[in-house]
């Protein structure tokens, strides 16, 4: 009997272990199932611009050392100022023209955006089902074959609705009647008050062109102490300009993020001061030529009346003739 009971504890600590090392394995197979690099089902896209609010669902990826929003369904979007881009996951984009508030919904593999102001200019390659939702009308991108849609729906300063077919159709339908009406391609129509009786053609009313992806940058240089960049002389004689900005903080509980105070901006110049001549090299002088010096001048010949003595070979006439002048000169 003793046998038996322990042979019966070794079979239920191998059917533990058993047990255990499936349960593992089952982890271990449902992990890599579901890789991380897959985006969830809800996700959108990318969002990209200069001012722009977001609220709701979202996350954040690392793309390129910098770090990009990514919309969910439900996401709120806000355009203070000038326009946005959503890089959409199954590919193609949505261009958003501010001022302009919207939200974003997925659901089912269809994307539908409520539509409460602005401009949106939506460019699709797949097959994503794509519906506009505004007060009054809802408006629908509609594939010919399989080739692309591209669609503009927006509202002007005026308030009045602009609606233009560029690739595709867009069927158009008044939310509160039932009444629709297709819009083909190339169309361009324009709505008062949501009616579909005062459609008519429109020329351009609304524009919004779409953002082209900027470049990606390069990546970034390996970060340099300070003081080593005081060491360093500079490449150019043009000042270096240096801006340190505040870190920016998140808050995932705050509606509307916090603004950087321009106060805390500073800005550094930095130059180098250099005399105003500058020379460089071997100045070496012009060799001169000798100069000769002039003969000395031969001294004057004395003043008092005596003149040199004649030579040896003076004739006898020329002595008496001498001879008399003296006599002549004395006697006088």
């Amino acid at each position: 009997m003793t046998a038996l009971s322990n042979s019966n504890a070794r079979l239920r600590r191998s059917a533990f272990h058993a047990a255990g090392v499936a349960i593992l394995f089952a982890v271990l197979i449902a992990a890599s199932a579901a890789r991380p690099d897959e985006p969830p089902s809800d996700s959108i896209g990318v969002i990209d611009g200069e001012a722009i609010s977001v609220t709701g669902p979202m996350s954040f990826e690392v793309v390129n050392g910098q770090a990009k929003t990514v919309l969910r369904s439900g996401s709120d979007v806000r355009v203070k100022s000038g326009a946005a881009r959503i890089d959409l996951i199954e590919g193609g984009q949505i261009s958003i023209c501010g001022p302009a508030h919207l939200s974003l919904l997925k659901s089912g593999g269809s994307l539908t955006i409520a539509l409460d102001t602005g401009t949106v200019h939506a460019h699709i390659e797949g097959g994503l089902p794509l519906t506009v939702y505004t007060p009054l009308i809802q408006a629908q991108t509609v594939a010919i074959g399989d080739g692309p849609r591209d669609a503009l729906v927006g509202f002007d300063s005026s308030g009045a609705m602009c609606i233009r077919a560029n690739l595709g159709a867009i069927r158009v339908e008044q939310q509160l009647t039932g009444q629709s009406v297709l819009v083909p391609q190339t169309g361009d129509i324009f709505l008062f008050n949501g009616q579909l009786e005062h459609l008519r053609a429109s020329a351009g009313h609304c524009a919004c062109e779409l953002q082209v992806a900027k470049a990606t940058p390069p990546p970034p240089q390996p970060a340099v102490n300070q003081t080593e960049i005081a060491d360093l002389p500079p490449s150019k004689d043009e000042p270096i300009y240096q801006i340190f900005m505040p870190p920016l903080i998140y808050d995932a509980k705050a509606k509307v993020q916090p603004e950087i105070d321009p106060l805390m901006i500073v800005l550094v110049r930095r130059v180098r001061v250099r005399p105003t001549l500058i020379f460089q090299g071997r100045v070496e002088g012009v060799a001169l030529a000798a100069v000769t010096p002039p003969p000395a001048p031969t001294p004057a010949a004395p003043s008092n009346g005596v003149k040199p003595g004649a030579s040896a070979n003076d004739s006898f006439v020329n002595r008496v003739r001498n001879f008399v002048r003296k006599l002549w000169s004395t006697g006088s």
